[in-house]
């Protein structure tokens, strides 16, 4: 029986939480209201029928006060608002008869030279020759953390002047001028400082008496400076970082121009000013448009909730491109992000050069390890004492926590003056945290044993750092033990150009299948994303500064946010050369052009030495010289997306809606996920179910691109188990612009595995090689 203080402290608490639920229902947040493709009207008119909209759901409850608060407003290229609201109002709203969805302002998240001269050279082709086919007026959006417009990747020196189709602006704050725009950098938006922020600035802010938010188009982090110099950069020849990757800095597309968005701070970034940001790009007029950032793949959201998926389609609709990085959550499968169809998805890779802090034993041994260290220890210098983090475990401290340079793990005394050598073997302690461990401890030095992320070079400034493997890491501990006063020194960093194999899939790159749907093969490409260098905005980061050095003006940053703009510039390029391609042309031209073998000839592999997947790099390594005469393309029309949202679940009702399109109807036989992977013309396939004794068949359209009269032969690469049958073996064009359709038919075979096996289908004219990637489930 329970007693009466026990009952009343239950009452007490169902009060409580009962309260709080009701104050959590009531509170306002930020939130996105999507009305789908625009219904015309100026942007007066459509803000007033927002209003009207809100203030038909949302109760005046206090005479002096405003019920809501209008913080965005879509009406270029499709129709929306955000606003301030509470749970219960969001739901009312969700219900209107004109809403097609309404979803939390989220934070998402930012996907945080040498590499073009690699993609160049794998290409095996002459960049000057076909370079003269791509020219200049392209207009490429970066939505990001904004720009450092001093910067000398964007001089526009010996540009023409402004093409005069832009429609864009250069906003100007307190420390940005309109001055700071040109011919290459010739538009600068900025957008709300915090994701969810009641207020924004553009070029329509202060709607609905909203405060416009004092801030600059100026870059505050480097991430969007990084990313519009990779993509568009000018050519800046002496380029350095302290000394590291000399050579000639350049973009993808340097003739290119640039406009950027800033929608990102250091606090995040902003669902509902992200989307502003594509509105505004596209009444601006770019051509391609580039976002370095998503949600996190541990929360993939539905896609009519997906603000870059929502902004991507009408991109689309517009025939502007739009390339994403995929996510940095990798090598896990399923963590691939920004997944949609009509958005091009890329993973990141390693280039040819690497980053080498050799550890120097004191018996001589010299240890290769990979780091960004610009430490003044020498062979000539002092070599200090070795000490593993176990044996400088402070009082009461859990050896395995002080053996993995556990903050507050290690004594002082037992480190100082020495180097002491750390193991990876738990994640939760970035290497950074380790770093500063060990420097704050007094130590001379720290070598960390991890084999996770070795791949990509942690950049420890002036202290002497250096990572290894464990294999190597043995050998090191193996010194140890061999000597009772065991010595090193690591020394400072230095690169290597032409490192073979390259390139890999990086480490931290996400892998597919994509969570949305199994039924498109995720990610599309792949493109170097490891140690990058690119103009950034001189760092305030005492610890990457070399002592008495000037930041430096360029910056070297990893992950598939530096994938991500070469993709990026590479469409441009190709853009450039063929201005009448759709969105789906390039994308397809980038896919189908593809290489999947390294620097050895052999075929690409993932960080785990395993081959690599079309679940870890799409379609291949890109090639922009190949891209630009592809033979043939997989043109996937506005229709075929229509039908995606049809066989994924949508009602023909929302479908018309997000479209504009009022005689649209879903196909028959919707929803289906398996009718996803039959009939969408996308230059990849993803079977996501292949049961045994029930053969599916795919069907594609390829449109000739190439010389008129061609014929092109079929290969197939099969793996065991999976039998593949295409008809007809031969595609026939008698002239450029017509189309052919072929079917490939997948079956299981004697020997077949569970799970996913890879190959791809191939067209040969002799002259152009049309690669087509395949991921079959057999269940």
């Amino acid at each position: 029986m329970v007693n009466r203080a026990h009952l009343v402290i239950l009452v007490l608490a169902y009060r409580l939480l009962a309260s709080l639920s009701a104050e959590a229902q009531h509170a306002k947040e930020s939130y996105v209201v999507y009305l789908g493709s625009p219904s015309g009207g100026d942007a007066e008119a459509v803000r007033a029928s927002h209003l009207q909209m809100l203030s038909s759901i949302v109760v005046q409850s206090d005479e002096q006060e405003r019920p809501w608060t209008l913080t965005q407003s879509y009406h270029h290229a499709f129709e929306g608002f955000a606003a301030e609201l509470t749970e219960e109002e969001a739901a009312a709203l969700s219900g209107h008869e004109r809403v097609v969805s309404v979803f939390r302002d989220r934070a998402l998240q930012l996907h945080t030279t040498r590499s073009w001269d690699f993609l160049d050279a794998e290409s095996g082709l002459h960049a000057e020759h076909l370079g003269r086919r791509a020219s200049g007026d392209v207009i490429i959006g970066v939505i990001d953390t904004g720009v450092w417009p001093e910067a000398p990747s964007f001089n526009d020196a010996g540009m023409r002047g402004v093409p005069a189709r832009w429609r864009g602006v250069c906003m100007e704050g307190p420390d940005f001028k309109k001055s700071n725009c040109n011919k290459k950098l010739i538009g600068a938006r900025y957008y709300g400082s915090e994701p969810g922020s009641a207020a924004s600035a553009s070029s329509n802010a202060s709607l609905s008496g909203a405060a416009e938010t004092a801030g600059s188009p100026r870059d505050t982090v480097g991430h969007g400076t990084h990313c519009a110099s990779t993509a568009a950069g000018a050519a800046v020849a002496g380029a350095e970082y302290y000394g590291l990757a000399r050579g000639t800095a350049k973009g993808g597309a340097p003739a290119s121009r640039v406009a950027t968005y800033k929608v990102c701070t250091l606090d995040g970034c902003s669902s509902s000013a992200l989307l502003k940001a594509v509105d505004d790009a596209l009444s601006d007029g770019v051509d391609v448009i580039s976002i370095s950032i998503a949600m996190s793949s541990a929360f993939a959201s539905d896609l009519l909730s997906d603000p870059i998926a929502l902004g991507a389609f009408h991109a689309n609709q517009r025939g502007v491109l739009v390339v994403c990085s995929g996510g940095n959550d990798g090598p896990s499968p399923y963590t691939v992000v920004n997944s949609a169809p009509w958005i091009l998805t890329v993973a990141a890779s390693t280039i040819d050069r690497t980053f080498q802090s050799s550890v120097v034993l004191g018996n001589g041994n010299v240890i290769k390890g990979v780091a960004i260290n610009f430490s003044n220890q020498s062979l000539s210098g002092e070599h200090y004492p070795l000490v593993t983090g176990a044996e400088a475990a402070g009082r009461h401290t859990p050896v395995s926590e002080a053996s993995n340079c556990y903050p507050g793990s290690l004594d002082a005394h037992k480190v100082a003056r020495k180097i002491v050598v750390c193991v990876g073997t738990n994640s939760m302690v970035s290497r950074r945290v380790k770093k500063q461990v060990a420097e704050g401890s007094g130590a001379s030095g720290l070598v960390l044993i991890d084999d996770a992320q070795k791949d990509v070079p942690f950049n420890a400034g002036s202290f002497a750092f250096s990572q290894v493997g464990n294999d190597v890491g043995a050998q090191i501990l193996g010194y140890m033990n061999s000597t009772k006063n065991p010595t090193a020194v690591i020394l400072p960093t230095e690169d290597f150009k032409e490192f073979k194999p390259a390139p890999t899939v990086a480490s931290f790159s996400a892998r597919g299948p994509g969570g949305l749907t199994e039924s498109v093969l995720k990610p599309d490409l792949m493109a170097p994303g490891v140690s990058i260098i690119a103009a950034a905005m001189p760092s305030t980061d005492k610890a990457e500064v070399p002592t008495g050095k000037k930041p430096s003006a360029f910056a070297i940053m990893s992950g598939t946010s530096m994938a991500c703009p070469h993709v990026t510039g590479a469409g441009a390029f190709v853009k450039s050369a063929h201005p009448g391609w759709s969105p789906s042309m390039i994308r397809s031209a980038l896919m189908t052009t593809a290489t999947t073998t390294n620097n050895l000839g052999k075929p690409v592999a993932s960080s785990t030495g395993a081959a690599a997947t079309g679940h870890d790099m799409g379609a291949g390594e890109i090639s922009p010289l190949r891209a630009l005469s592809p033979g043939l393309v997989f043109d996937t029309t506005t229709k075929d997306y229509l039908n995606f949202l049809c066989y994924y679940g949508y009602k023909d009702k929302l479908v018309r809606k997000v479209s504009g399109d009022a005689g649209f109807a879903c196909p028959p036989g919707a929803p289906s996920p398996d009718l996803i992977a039959t009939s969408l013309n996308y230059p990849s396939i993803s079977v996501p179910r292949l049961v045994s004794g029930k053969p599916v068949a795919v069907s594609r359209t390829a449109m000739n691109v190439g010389p008129s009269n061609a014929t092109y032969e079929l290969a197939v690469q099969a793996p065991p188990g999976l039998s593949v049958k295409v008809s007809p073996e031969r595609l026939v064009f008698s002239r450029r612009w017509t189309t052919a359709a072929y079917k490939v038919t997948f079956a299981t075979a004697a020997g077949v595995s569970k799970g996913y096996a890879y190959g791809a289908v191939t067209w040969s004219d002799g002259a152009h090689s049309v690669r087509t990637p395949f991921a079959v489930n057999v269940v």
